[in-house]
């Protein structure tokens, strides 16, 4: 009988400690709806001049300054995952991203939902944007 109890107590503390280390079911029926989603430049221009959003350039430093586009927010896509919450501090914020060609931007648009960013738009690379960059 002690070593039934001892058992039951071994297994109740593990699933009190498997239990703690889960996430809320909350978050993550939160988390499952927010997509991943591409839009076009003109969109992304669209959204730009008629709402409040950010625009994240997630190309190395030297392809920023060689161009980029007006007030866009330099965060290159590997320190996405150590410095976004530092420098994307509302995660509710709308947040267009591009890159050169769009590869990188899809790896940090997808990242960034992965980190709880709900509000996130890949409009590609900026070869593909036909209007200004500043240089």
């Amino acid at each position: 009988m002690k070593k039934i109890m001892i058992a039951a107590a071994v297994l109740a503390i593990l699933a009190l400690a498997l239990t703690g280390c889960s996430k809320s079911t909350e978050e993550e029926s939160v988390n499952e709806k927010i997509q991943y989603v591409k839009i076009s430049p003109k969109d992304a221009k669209e959204i730009m001049d008629n709402e409040e959003s950010i625009v994240l350039d997630v190309r190395t430093k030297d392809e920023y300054d060689q161009g980029h586009i007006e007030g866009a927010v330099l965060l290159p896509v590997d320190e996405i995952s150590s410095k976004a919450e530092e420098v994307l501090k509302d995660k509710k914020a709308k947040i267009l991203v591009y890159c050169r060609s769009g590869n990188r931007s899809a790896t940090a648009a997808k990242t960034l939902i992965k980190m709880g960013y709900e509000n996130v738009l890949d409009f590609g690379g900026i070869i593909d944007w036909p209007y200004e960059i500043v240089k």
